[in-house]
């Protein structure tokens, strides 16, 4: 069970409902109500004193021990692992099951077939092991000097699943040769059952998600208090068990953040509502999320150099469709999860690609707050928490203009006629013409919406030579049809809500609806 500790760490509840507000308010009489958590978890840990090949250099000539007899060194520490999880296994009355052929093995299904017999009592529920690929070391020489160096082998693995009281139906990876990295999973919709249960809110779940929660707001609080330090302790805990040389060579796991899944579901009071509003909007969505617009997504600029793929994906399943934007290593979907429930979700294979506003060790010595990579440790699940939820608001807000088109339908007349001011005419913006469309287009892309934009970004970003006087005009007319707002005191612009919902309501009824009954 997880140690609770004084310090708290929480994400603020309030900012949540504002992020979520555009989509929220378009849809509030078809909404039953919303939920965000940690889906999906994947930790991996690394020993401190044999984490990489330079430490476990320095480890063997600290304890007297000579390069070349590493293999030796290793095996002892193999053999303990084999012995302390068999020990297990045994007292608990286990069997242990070697999977000769792992990609042809479906370990999830035999775990959900035994889970359907055995029930979800705590406690291990199978342990596997499989013959796989490894870190590894190897003694070598350099410059005539002994070093041991990185390499891969291949070892027994260990795959433990059982049941925690909190976290429900975990997994932990154990290879069996050194350096020994494990890994270890959880879902962090079962740690919010768990908090919903011990505070006797209702609920009712489906395929690991909430269908029915009686107090949304509590809910959502119990979600947003996720607490790192607890985590790591119950890791610590948790590993002692089953590595039993961690006290005899003095050292300890350290814990990283490999793979989450951060979900925002909306529960819709209709299934025929919910089909209907999600096929509108992936149909929507395949067309009109460009590269630039997934960049805005994960609060990022889409720069002429980046080498990394960034597209969209659509699939049909089983059990429905998908929806994927994905941007180098991370992604945001959107997919039906059961009857009545619309699920956007950000996946992160690379904690790194978020930038944070953080403490940062300079060369000199001092600590500076400044904006960084985000560090990959577990104690950075509350910022990581924070950027995903802002990830799927900020798709969310985005759904939202999309599907806002009797709104903006209406307000393109208010852009397309003309205006006059101080006897001037000015002619509105004609979604057909190549210079307005191409206008109109590039102030929608992501990194306007983020940053805004001055005169000289605009003329970098349209393909055509235009002076700075003449997009000072544009400008003008932009703003006398309220499509842009100046800021005060600045020369930067920024899209209005008219301008958002005009824009997107043209460009998608062109795209979607006039140009096909055309062709």
């Amino acid at each position: 069970m997880i140690l609770l500790l004084s310090v708290k760490y929480y994400f603020c509840n309030k900012n949540n409902i504002t992020m979520l507000n555009n989509f929220i308010t378009k849809y509030s009489d078809k909404i039953e109500g919303t939920i965000s958590c940690f889906d999906r978890v994947i930790i991996s840990g690394s020993l401190s004193s044999w984490g990489y090949a330079g430490a476990m250099k320095s480890y063997l000539l600290n304890n007297d021990i000579k390069i070349f007899n590493y293999p030796i060194f290793a095996k002892q520490y193999n053999e303990q692992i084999r012995e302390r999880v068999e020990s297990i296994c045994k007292e608990q009355n286990i069997e242990i099951e070697h999977i000769r052929s792992p990609k042809k093995f479906d370990k999830q299904l035999n775990i959900q077939k035994i889970l359907d017999k055995r029930g979800y009592e705590p406690g291990i529920v199978k342990v596997y092991t499989s013959m796989e690929i490894c870190d590894s070391y190897y003694p070598d020489r350099e410059n005539n000097l002994p070093v041991i160096k990185s390499d891969t082998a291949k070892c027994i693995h260990y795959y433990i699943y059982f049941i925690d009281k909190t976290l429900g139906l975990c997994f932990l990876k154990i290879p069996t040769w050194l350096p020994c990295r494990v890994q270890f999973y959880f879902n962090g919709h079962k740690y919010l059952e768990y908090k919903l249960k011990n505070s006797g809110i209702e609920y009712q779940t489906e395929d690991n998600a909430f269908v029915y929660i009686s107090d949304y707001q509590k809910a959502q609080e119990l979600s947003d208090d996720f607490r790192s330090q607890d985590l790591h302790q119950w890791l610590d805990i948790i590993i002692n068990r089953y590595i039993p040389f961690l006290k005899t060579t003095n050292q300890r796991y350290n814990w990283v953040i490999t793979q989450s899944e951060y979900a925002t579901d909306i529960i819709f009071k209709c299934s025929e509502v919910s089909r209907e509003i999600y096929e509108d909007l992936v149909f929507k969505s395949i067309h009109s999320v460009k590269p630039e617009n997934i960049a805005t997504f994960f609060s990022r600029k889409l720069a002429a150099g980046y080498e990394a793929e960034v597209g969209t994906k659509y699939n049909k399943q089983i059990h429905g469709s998908r929806i994927k934007h994905f941007m180098g290593a991370n992604s945001i979907k959107m997919y039906d999860k059961g009857k009545k429930i619309i699920r956007i979700e950000t996946t992160i294979n690379d904690v790194g690609e978020f930038m944070i506003f953080r403490e940062v060790l300079t060369r000199s010595g001092k600590t500076v707050r400044r904006y960084a990579r985000m560090k990959k440790s577990i104690y950075s699940f509350f910022d990581l928490g924070k950027e995903c939820r802002k990830s799927n608001s900020r798709y969310l807000d985005f759904l939202a203009s999309l599907t806002d088109n009797s709104d903006g339908k209406k307000n393109l007349d208010k852009v397309s006629g003309k205006k006059m001011e101080n006897n001037r005419s000015y002619k509105g913006f004609n979604f057909f013409d190549k210079l307005d469309s191409d206008i109109l287009r590039v102030l929608l892309s992501g990194e306007f919406n983020i940053h805004g934009f001055r005169n000289k970004y605009l003329r970098m970003r349209l393909k055509y030579k235009l002076s700075s006087s003449q997009v000072s005009r544009i400008l003008k007319r932009l703003i006398l049809f309220k499509i842009i707002k100046r800021i005060k005191g600045t020369f930067k612009y920024y899209l209005t809500k008219l301008g958002k919902k005009v824009i997107s309501a043209g460009l998608i009824y062109k795209e979607l609806y006039i140009i096909p009954s055309l062709t």
